[in-house]
């Protein structure tokens, strides 16, 4: 199929790697056409994904609108603060759309999914997620991810696109659960990260990862998911990878807040977006406005936006009244 990728970075250069692979004619888009020339002269994207050599046969284009035109099939691969923006691209384009950006609107609350309902109605809507790591999954790591939609026949054609030797795909319905798991984990991964930066060690952070699920899970059902759906790929999958690896932005971010670094710098310093600092933002009001109880995600909230010290965070995570587990 003839496949156009929104967004060069990490995840897009990655996805588009892998779907060459599996056999489809790629058109990347990413929004400066300096990068773009770049990439096209090296077959490679440095900026984003060193030392992955990409196929010489790509087509590039620096206007949405006309890199979605020709194509089948649409993965939407840009950061959530400019979903809203990118996403107007594809008004009039009436095929399948898969968004495998991880966030919430802050002003809406509402996942990505949501917002092409609303810039792309005519478009055929799917989400895809999973512990995949971009790095890993363009060097062909095996994996495994979900991809949702509530119309089965389009989480089957994505499916069929995605799925290959290194990437064994699955379906499901549930659009919402799948994209808030994959949304919040990354506000559980910035935790993480605090407590690796404080080194705490291995049991403090299995209890936060547990302790997160559950409030991802609580969240999620409020909002309309099915539970089961965080126990799988884009809920405890995705979580354990992001809040483990080495390769994690918001692991790696969270550990470098918890050493004493101000967010500031560290947010100066990367080259790419960590999705779990405007995600912390947008989940606490989701919580907030649906009276759901997420202390983990409250915490990171203050000390992201309070000024509240990370080691004061987890003192007052400590310090909350007892209770049976739930």
């Amino acid at each position: 199929m003839k496949v156009t990728v929104i967004g060069a970075g990490a995840w897009g250069t990655a996805l588009a790697k892998l779907l060459a692979g599996n056999g489809h004619a790629i058109t990347l888009w990413g929004h400066t056409a300096e990068h773009l020339a770049e990439m096209q002269g090296t077959a490679r994207n440095e900026k984003y994904l060193p030392g992955v050599e990409l196929p010489p046969d790509w087509h590039y284009e620096a206007d949405a609108a006309k890199a979605a035109s020709g194509a089948e099939f649409v993965v939407m691969a840009v950061p959530s603060k400019a979903f809203r923006e990118v996403g107007g691209a594809l008004e009039n384009f009436s095929g399948p759309v898969v968004s495998v950006t991880k966030g919430i609107e802050f002003e809406t609350g509402l996942t990505m999914s949501g917002v092409l309902a609303q810039v792309a109605p005519r478009a055929k809507i799917a989400a895809l997620s999973g512990p995949t790591l971009a790095a890993e999954v363009a060097r062909g790591a095996p994996t495994a991810c979900v991809v949702a939609s509530r119309d089965e026949a389009v989480a089957r054609l994505a499916q069929s696109l995605f799925h290959g030797i290194t990437c064994r795909v699955y379906t499901s319905t549930d659009l919402i659960g799948v994209e808030l798991g994959g949304a919040l984990k990354n506000v559980i991964a910035l935790a993480a990260g605090v407590s690796d930066g404080l080194r705490f060690g291995d049991s403090s952070k299995a209890s936060l990862v547990t302790r997160g699920i559950v409030e991802m899970r609580r969240l999620g059902v409020a909002c309309g998911a099915e539970p089961e759906t965080f126990a799988g790929l884009s809920g405890l999958g995705d979580l354990t990878v992001t809040c483990f690896s080495k390769h994690s932005r918001n692991r790696g971010l969270g550990e470098r807040f918890g050493r004493g670094e101000k967010l500031a710098d560290i947010l100066a310093s990367m080259v790419a977006v960590a999705e779990g600092v405007p995600t912390a933002r947008s989940a606490f009001q989701l919580a907030q406005r649906l009276k759901v109880q997420t202390p983990i995600i409250a915490e990171v909230h203050a000390a992201l936006y309070e000024g509240k010290s990370p080691k004061q965070a987890v003192m007052d995570l400590m310090g909350r009244e007892s209770r049976a587990e739930a």
